[in-house]
């Protein structure tokens, strides 16, 4: 009898041992996504170029040499660039002492690379400017 409880006990250990294991994997993928880069976004409050760094808010982002800058028409640009009071935005990783490194950053409200008359709105004007013209 005892014999058969242990197999028994033997046999469901075997069957749920890789549950649990898989189980485990998958709790630790959602943690290995939350150490990717934070995103910011908001008017430049302050450019310090002697430090590389620029303020947002209350946050002080510095540029390293493996920050990719671009400014608003997604060209390569430098800190020289950023115009206080213009918006920046990116993505940053946080270092143990609390340096908020950039990864990525473009200076200035991107440009409007579909020309006049995009936004809202400009579909209807378009239709109608178009049924107008027709005899």
């Amino acid at each position: 009898m005892n014999c058969k409880i242990l197999s028994a006990l033997a046999v469901a250990t075997l069957i749920l041992a890789p549950v649990t294991l898989s189980a485990a994997d998958t709790t630790n993928a959602p943690a290995a996504a939350k150490d990717g880069p934070s995103k910011f976004y908001g008017p430049i409050s302050k450019i310090d170029t002697n430090k590389s760094s620029f303020t947002v808010g209350d946050q002080t982002f510095v540029i390293t040499a493996e920050s990719e800058v671009v400014n608003k028409d997604g060209e390569k640009a430098k800190l020289s660039d950023a115009v206080v009071g213009e918006p920046a935005r990116g993505s940053y990783t946080k270092k143990s002492d609390g340096t908020l490194n950039v990864t990525k950053v473009r200076f200035g409200k991107k440009s409007n690379t579909k020309g006049s008359g995009s936004g809202k709105g400009s579909g209807k004007k378009k239709s109608s400017e178009s049924t107008e013209s027709k005899p």
